[in-house]
């Protein structure tokens, strides 16, 4: 079983980045961020849930490694892959692997981590009227708990890249679309009703746990701010965690690198804004950071911009890195 870090390699300055995809894509959805990480002077590495090594052509024709994925399995391996590196990364996760990087975090693993257009982890129960929409196609037949779930383009274009037009959306959707788990997906949308912990639980209370950023796009359907916002506020703990909003739907790995933009200057002034929340703020481990104007957010027909979104993380990565290793005050914890 693998452990996490040890002191003395956590003091270590990340040299690392991994990258954890989510459902309905594989790690081929990280294929433009790669390099661009790499040329930066990280060690990029994007694994792959357990049976999902193969092609997105492979895995539509065949998704029996889909259906037979559960969350222990894909927590353990991401462990695994975590555990072997000489100090510990920076984890960004998309999607479901947004629960993957919280997981991995409260498990002790992990410098700093990303939630981009996180999935909830367990007690989140904010539910969007959009979520429902997009996530009928797998909820709206119980049979499909044992089943691999694919979406048809629609589905797809009104989940994963709305805005962003019909033809980029289709040459997205034939690169990266396979199914997704229905009996995980199932099993999510179950767990705040389960009795016990289920697999996407964590401690919210978690002292120990690394420096969690939440990234949530204005328009996406899927995993929609308000979520991101919701499982931001349910962490309780003396270490820090944000939530950052800026225009895009929710399949932002697909994103190209592009120019600076308000938004990647305004994620520069983050560890300020965290460190004075520490320091003056006791009582509040966690808050919002400056988003968009909700009143002038851009009109459904406009396409959004999302070159912005590479470059806001690159910033908000070397702000994860000294959050991570300036020392923390533990004298108080939040109520």
């Amino acid at each position: 079983m693998p452990t996490p870090m040890t002191p003395r390699a956590s003091e270590r300055s990340p040299d690392t980045i991994v990258l954890v995809h989510g459902f309905w894509v594989t790690p081929r959805s990280w294929e433009h961020w790669i390099p661009h990480y790499e040329a930066k002077g990280y060690r990029v590495v994007a694994p792959a849930y357990p049976g999902f090594e193969v092609e997105v052509e492979a895995l539509n024709a065949d998704p029996a490694p889909i259906e037979r994925l559960t969350v222990p399995q894909i927590v353990e391996h991401l462990e695994t892959v975590v555990g072997a590196l000489a100090s510990p990364p920076i984890i960004i996760g998309h999607s479901a692997g947004g629960v993957f990087t919280q997981v991995l975090l409260d498990h002790g693993f992990g410098a700093a981590g990303v939630a981009m257009n996180s999935a909830p982890t367990e007690g989140v129960k904010r539910v969007p009227l959009s979520q429902i929409k997009a996530t009928f196609p797998v909820l709206k037949n119980p049979a499909n708990r044992h089943r691999a779930v694919g979406f048809t383009f629609e589905q797809w274009e009104y989940a994963f890249t709305n805005g962003l037009g019909e033809d980029e959306s289709r040459r997205l959707y034939e690169r990266y679309h396979i199914p997704a788990s229905g009996s995980i997906f199932w099993g999510s949308a179950l767990a705040n009703i389960h009795p016990g912990k289920d697999d996407t639980w964590v401690d919210y209370a978690n002292d120990e746990r690394a420096p969690l950023l939440f990234i949530s796009g204005s328009e996406d359907h899927l995993m929609p701010p308000k979520i991101q916002q919701s499982n931001a506020k349910h962490y309780k703990s003396a270490t820090i965690t944000e939530v950052e909003e800026f225009e895009g739907p929710h399949l932002l790995p697909a994103t190209p690198a592009g120019r600076r933009s308000p938004t990647a200057r305004s994620s520069g002034r983050w560890p300020t804004r965290a460190r004075r929340s520490r320091e003056r703020r006791p009582d509040h481990a966690h808050r919002r950071a400056d988003g968009p104007d909700r009143g002038g957010r851009t009109a459904a027909a406009h396409r959004p911009d999302l070159r912005p979104a590479w470059t806001h993380l690159q910033v908000r990565l070397g702000d994860l890195v000294a959050q991570a290793h300036r020392p923390r005050d533990r004298s108080v914890r939040p109520g």
